[in-house]
């Protein structure tokens, strides 16, 4: 392991804590930002480079956004919920990421107020339209397997008449999270089960426009794109209203810079350097740099997260304290990788041949070394957009914040197969993989996403759903009726925080 204490260390806080765009600052080689669970460590493993001209850090479009405005160091290479709130102080809601056109819950809202922005403020969500019916990659039109209606509309922007269903351009809006886009030569490794073929729903994969090989479509959450360079092209139309043509150059760049970012926490309050020399070997953002990629943990021989000897017996020097938070993770990194529970009526895991109900453990789909990501290439359902699991508010007079979000109701045609745990109506938050698809049992399917930096970026889930680590634990005790003992949350819950 690399000793985190010989490193070219620059911490983070303060003004220079926001990288705004086209603002010219050097990205050095390490870096590192307080949050509030400890600390997190960035590994430039490419070196340091100046910002200025490199499209990741400039203002291409006309809402004065680059990619990083939405993909910031401080949190992990995403957005969290309390950057978004200090940029609308900061600004009185006029920062780039505040655009109308997926900052607000509909761009016909007014730009200042914040009731237009509840969405982004409340669960740090951007508005994701598109196209219904949908449509292949060459423009074709996608027969849908099902009809949808519009349910509840509280953004108001899925009956609009310009930018609904009904309109010119019939377009679907859900909201989702911003993904991470560090620890990318793991995320879009093709090591493992990459065939021409989707691991979980054996349907073609995509494939690379440059050189024609397929990919694992792991990087966004409805796989809609399959490179990092054909995600940033969309990318700069749809959220940096870009009008012109992204370069080659340009391109490469843009992959180059993901491809090169490491990211983890490096301290944990309580138990101190989670990096230290002699420290486990799956902690931090150097042992990701230097890591097996695209590998299937076993926990034999290969866990999904190592963390080796390290903190089996207390160290001179060592706290009573940062002795007994460094148990708590060993213990919760023991039930991610042994606690079973039964798992049922998952699409794409509990139909793939594994059996309904099947008995396994976290590890099970969040099986990738050192990320905690899937391996397989594809997209599962495990409820947090579908009722009746999803998060969803008693119906009530008043409003609150869960009754915020859309809700479709999806009617499997009489010609096709019902989706088999949901039956032929679904009612769903955000139809997922399936506004992409057309296919019923894709509605509410979302790609799984990394474990990595987890304390930088909430909320969690795509749809913001879980405030924090104890509500994500607390979602999967519910769904797979887990039930976990308060000690094993804690700990399962302080083992996620390190990551």
């Amino acid at each position: 392991m690399a000793c985190f204490a010989a490193s070219a260390a620059t911490s983070s806080d303060g003004p220079s804590r926001w990288w705004a765009p086209g603002e010219g600052r050097s990205f050095p080689a390490y870096l590192s930002y307080a949050n509030d669970s400890g600390e997190l460590g960035l590994l430039n493993d490419g070196g340091a480079f100046e910002t200025k001209g490199h499209p990741f850090f400039e203002p291409l479009g006309r809402n004065g956004r680059a990619c990083v405005s939405c993909h910031q160091p401080a949190d992990g290479m995403a957005l969290s919920l309390k950057s978004i709130h200090e940029r609308w102080e900061a600004t009185d809601g006029r920062d780039p990421i505040f655009a109308v056109i997926d900052g607000a819950n509909c761009p016909n809202l007014p730009q200042g107020d914040p009731a237009s922005h509840s969405l982004l403020l409340k669960r740090g969500l951007f508005r994701i339209f598109l196209p219904w019916p949908p449509k292949a990659r060459d423009g074709t039109p996608i027969k849908p397997e099902f009809d949808i209606e519009v349910v509840r509309d509280p953004g108001g922007c899925n009956l609009d008449p310009s930018y609904g269903l009904n309109s010119a351009n019939p377009t679907i809006s859900v909201y989702r999270r911003p993904r991470v886009v560090a620890n990318m030569q793991y995320v879009l490794h093709r090591n493992f089960g990459i065939g021409a073929f989707v691991g979980k729903t054996g349907e073609p994969a995509l494939r690379d426009p440059e050189n024609g090989q397929p990919v694992n479509m792991n990087m966004m959450a409805d796989a809609r794109e399959p490179t990092v360079k054909t995600q940033a092209v969309e990318a700069a139309i749809t959220h940096l209203q870009f009008d012109g043509k992204l370069s080659p150059e340009q391109l490469q760049r843009i992959k180059d810079f993901e491809y090169q970012i490491y990211s983890a926490q490096v301290k944990l309050d309580g138990a101190g350097s989670l990096v230290e020399s002699d420290g486990p070997p799956g902690m931090g953002p150097y042992n990701l740099a230097r890591g097996e990629k695209g590998v299937l943990g076993n926990n034999i021989t290969k866990w999904v997260i190592p963390v080796g000897d390290a903190w089996q017996v207390k160290k001179p020097g060592e706290s009573d304290d940062e002795f007994a938070k460094r148990q708590s993770i060993l213990r919760g990194q023991k039930i991610f990788h042994f606690r079973t529970f039964w798992i049922k009526d998952s699409m794409y895991l509990n139909n793939v041949g594994l059996g309904n109900p099947v008995k396994r453990t976290c590890a099970t789909c969040h099986g990738m070394h050192m990320t905690g990501m899937d391996t397989a290439n594809g997209w599962m359902d495990l409820g947090t957009t579908n009722l009746p699991w999803a998060k969803e508010a008693p119906r009530n007079p008043w409003q609150t914040e869960d009754e915020l979000m859309p809700l479709f109701k999806i009617t499997c045609h009489k010609d096709v197969q019902p989706h088999p745990y949901l039956g032929r109506v679904i009612y769903t938050q955000d139809p997922g993989r399936a506004l992409i698809s057309g296919k019923c049992n894709d509605v509410g399917a979302i790609v799984m996403q990394q474990f990595r930096g987890l304390a930088a970026h909430a909320p969690y889930f795509s749809n913001g759903s879980a405030a924090n680590i104890r509500e994500l634990i607390d979602f999967y005790d519910r769904r797979y009726n887990i039930q976990y003992s308060e000690q094993e949350k804690t700990d399962l819950g302080n083992f996620l925080t390190s990551l």
